[in-house]
Formats: C-alpha cells, structure tokens, sequence
C-alpha cells in the first residue's frame, strides 16, 4: 500500500489527461483536489477515483478562486505537495481571423492560469515550509513556431518563459525545496485533440507521434520522482522543435510539406475512425 502524502491539486481534471493525472496522484498516494470550469465532470472523476480525491469548481482565470483552492487542499489533507497546471485551451485559425475573445481565452487560461496555479502552489507550500513541486503541462508549441496555432504558441511560450524565470527568482532566494517542471507534449490523443479532426488549422498538431495521455501522465510521474525543467515527448519531436526556433527560415521553407503530410495523417485518422464507427 502507498503510504499517505500530502495533498495535491490537478487542474482541468474532469477529463482526458487531468482526470489520468489526478488518478496517478491519488495511486501516489496524495488527497487530490479534482477541479474543473465544469462542476459536473470535476464530480464525476472523483467519484471515480475515490476517497483519496475531492472535487472543485475551479475558474483558473481567477487569482482569487486559485488561491482558494489552495487553501481547501490544506484543510483536507493538511498540506500541498503537488500542484499541476493541466487546464488549457486550444482554438486554430491565423490569429488575424480570430475574434479577440479567442485570444483573451487561451491566453487567460494557459499563461494567466498557470501563473495563478503556481504562484498560489508556492505561496502555499512556504507558509508550510515543507517544500513541494508544480507541474506545468505546457506544449511542444511553446518551443517552436506552429502555423495555424500562433496565439496558442504565444500562451504556451509564456508559461514555459514563466516557470524558468521562476525558478531561478526561487533559486535566487535560496528557496531549493520547491521545484517547477514543464511538460512539452506533441499532440495528445485527448478530447480536445478528437475535436481538431476535421480542423484543417489543427494540422501540426497530428504531424508527428500521437502521444497516449498515458504517455504524457508517466512523464508527469517520472518528473516527480527526478525534477526536470523542460521534458519533451517524444524527446526526437522536441529536438526537431528546438531546431526550427533556431533556424526559422529553414523551418517556414520545409512547413508547407510539413503540413501537407500533416493533413493527409488528420484524415486517415478521421477516416478510420469514421469507419470504425459503422
């Protein structure tokens, strides 16, 4: 049997890789804090998960409900060890066609709620003097240009510029018991990921190796047990992407294939779906 850890919080938790999250967390051995935008789904997986999990309405938008949440985890299971960053939005197109609501969107909730997710986590974890770990799911988009996807890149960029500046403020400050680690994906075969198919915009993000949310939960484990800055999935993807950021040109020369390639991939999946569906 697992032995008792504090508690943990796990954002955007109702489904996909949130909800495999915070199950590995509760088998860990944490008290998870399951929230969600969505009460009714943040209900249901912590029904699923058990006695070690509890779930919460959570707006990451909103400093105030963040720290909130903080808060419940303490007076539930006497502290917080973990907290991670899952919550995100993805919404394609040039940014120039987008509404500003889109942009305000994904930037509030990926960068805005990452940094009110791990500014709560450490504010937290101080006052309890016990040290602990953020977990940001970030992107592989946050390390390389994405067509289609710029203002999602931007957020994901931004959580990713934010975390490794925060560390180093920790550091600076003498604070070495708290770590923050940042997940780099390439595309999750997850809900939001299911919803892109027929979303020409959503190419780059079937171009390389789907990753299980299995894959991406055993990297979030594997972060916990070893802190990592930046983990990228797969690590050849993360290559590839550090690669087209240091030689833009050459990467907007080859994206047109790039994409082509992508597209055709997007619609085999489709059409293989489709027809197991029949």
């Amino acid at each position: 049997m697992t032995a008792a850890r504090g508690g943990a919080v796990v954002t955007g938790a109702g489904r996909g890789l949130g909800k495999q999250t915070a199950d590995l967390l509760a088998r860990r051995g944490h008290h998870v804090l399951v929230t969600d935008l969505d009460a009714e789904l943040a209900a249901a997986t912590a029904a699923e998960i058990g006695s070690q999990a509890t779930p919460m309405a959570l707006d990451v938008r909103d400093a105030d409900q963040v720290q909130a949440a903080a808060d419940r985890i303490v007076e539930i299971a006497g502290g917080l060890d973990v907290w991670v960053n899952n919550a995100g939005v993805l919404i394609t197109g040039e940014a120039w066609t987008q509404d500003p609501s889109a942009h305000r969107l994904m930037l509030e909730v990926n960068a805005l709620g990452t940094i009110h997710g791990t500014v709560a986590a450490i504010t937290t974890m101080r006052k309890a003097a016990g040290g602990g770990h953020v977990v940001n799911i970030a992107s592989l988009a946050g390390l390389t240009p994405v067509p289609g996807e710029a203002v999602y890149a931007a957020s994901k960029h931004a959580a990713i510029g934010f975390s490794l500046s925060t560390v180093a403020d920790l550091r600076l400050a003498g604070i070495d018991d708290i770590d923050i680690s940042c997940i780099c994906p390439d595309g999750i075969w997850t809900p939001m990921l299911y919803d892109k198919l027929d979303d020409p915009a959503s190419a780059l993000s079937f171009s390389g190796k789907l990753l299980s949310p299995e894959e991406v939960v055993a990297a979030v484990g594997k972060v916990l047990d070893a802190p990592r800055e930046i983990t990228s999935l797969p690590k050849w993807r993360g290559a590839q992407a550090r690669v087209g950021a240091a030689s833009p040109r050459v990467g907007r020369a080859l994206m047109p294939l790039i994409i082509k390639a992508a597209r055709r991939k997007q619609r085999k999946i489709k059409d293989r779906i489709r027809s197991e569906t029949v």
